[in-house]
């Protein structure tokens, strides 16, 4: 058992991560209370095992955790403040400046609030998908404002190592441009490629192989929410969407252009576009070559979740 000061807690949200969290803290033997603002998604967690309803006269929790949708966090948080919920109070939702930015706008008392990203999920919501171990080893972003206590974020800390993570400090610019690049566009770029299939007729679908269901797997997310996301992290995700794009145009451009009887600007392709005359990679070639080297340091790093750089069953991050 991790030694904490934190006794008792209190989870708003009761979808996927809300849940998690909860059943992750209580295995740890932390006193949880549950709030939705679906009756339903409370009950099915407390069934579940992940703590009981709130109610009127519950003593404040050491930490609260925020788990609704992002654009909801900072009037959340503040009516959380405003009714003396907890001591300090934590968010799990995977954009941070913006959020910050509003919550500090609205007069939220930033000192004793940790904005908080876990770098887990999967496909499916709600808390029936919930698992206590959900956030075992994963990464767990903390972006903290300057003006937060350092015994809040020491809380919150301790908060993460109680459901199996481990927490990295990010500047909230910082974790929302690098969310938008490993997260946000590879859910739009897995949407893009899904709904090219949304019509398909049955000989195509008998034909689909497993990596296509592999790179398309994160687009079963909720649209709902992830609108939402994807609306608060706007900027940085269009940024990495532009250079994606890019890079599409470009092949796009050499394969209309190229002409297997013509001979080839390298002597050695014979399709135009493929190479440039130095023998360099062009612009098809060049983004295969680089997507080589990208999938080789994204496979030996150390996943997030994985001991020793060894991959496990993916999930996506929201």
């Amino acid at each position: 058992m991790i030694s904490t000061e934190i006794r008792r807690a209190a989870v708003l949200g009761c979808g996927l991560i809300g849940a998690s969290v909860a059943l992750a803290l209580r295995r740890t033997g932390v006193h949880v209370t549950l709030s939705d603002r679906d009756p339903y998604a409370v009950r099915k967690a407390e069934r579940m095992g992940a703590g009981t309803a709130s109610a009127r006269g519950d003593r404040p929790a050491d930490v609260v955790v925020i788990a609704t949708p992002p654009s909801t966090v900072p009037g959340v948080l503040r009516e959380a403040q405003a009714r003396g919920l907890g001591r300090v109070y934590t968010d799990v939702a995977s954009t941070k400046a913006g959020i910050l930015a509003e919550a500090e706008a609205a007069g939220c008392d930033v000192s004793v609030y940790v904005p908080g990203h876990p770098m887990a999920g999967g496909e499916s919501s709600g808390p029936g998908a919930a698992r206590a171990d959900l956030f075992a080893g994963r990464r767990w972003a903390l972006c903290p404002h300057p003006a937060t206590r350092p015994d809040a974020v020491r809380l919150v800390t301790e908060l993460v190592a109680l459901c199996g993570a481990e927490h990295r400090l990010v500047r909230p610019d910082a974790h929302d441009r690098v969310t938008a690049a490993v997260s946000h566009v590879p859910h739009l770029v897995a949407a893009a490629l899904a709904a090219r299939f949304a019509g398909a007729d049955e000989t195509t679908l008998a034909l689909a192989g497993q990596g296509l269901r592999d790179v398309t797997r994160i687009a079963g997310g909720s649209p709902d929410l992830w609108c939402d996301i994807l609306r608060q992290n706007a900027g940085p995700i269009a940024e990495v969407l532009d250079a994606v794009v890019r890079d599409l145009t470009e092949v796009a451009s050499a394969l209309r252009g190229a002409d297997p009887g013509a001979p080839g600007t390298s002597g050695a392709s014979g399709v135009p576009g493929m190479f440039e005359e130095s023998g360099t990679p062009g612009a098809l070639a060049g983004l295969l070559v680089r997507g080589n080297r990208g999938r080789a340091l994204l496979a030996g790093a150390r996943p997030a979740g994985v001991a020793g750089g060894r991959s496990a069953a993916p999930k996506a991050a929201a």
